[in-house]
């Protein structure tokens, strides 16, 4: 079992900055990536970005050059600093842990990019 909690959401304008949080607790030891998904209203949830404790990274390729996926595994914290944010990023976004026996999401954070 894993529980994660997500921090850091809010409203920024085009072209801002966010960094998202994600802390993990439970069965921390046998976590074997961490990452963030979002979810815009009436759509399906997509990949973010991804990280392996062995520091294999995933991009969606709308967000590279502008976030970056990093993972403390001592703190068992990942994080999603976002640059240049654009209103098409605006979503609710859920941090997803990778266990042994399957995934397990937080409750989300919601981020509007609006002028």
């Amino acid at each position: 079992q894993l529980q994660l909690v997500e921090s850091g959401g809010g409203l920024v304008q085009p072209g801002g900055s966010l960094t998202l949080s994600c802390v993990a607790s439970g069965s921390t030891w046998t976590i074997y990536s961490m990452g963030w998904f979002r979810r815009v209203s009436g759509k399906q949830r997509e990949l973010v970005a991804t990280i392996t404790t062995g520091g294999r990274i995933e991009y969606a390729d709308s967000v590279k050059g502008r976030f970056t996926v990093s993972l403390d595994n001592t703190n068992k914290k990942v994080y999603l600093q976002m640059n240049n944010l654009e209103p098409d990023d605006t979503a609710e976004y859920y941090c997803r842990g990778e266990l042994p026996d399957g995934y397990y999401w937080g409750q989300g954070t919601q981020v509007t990019v609006s002028s």
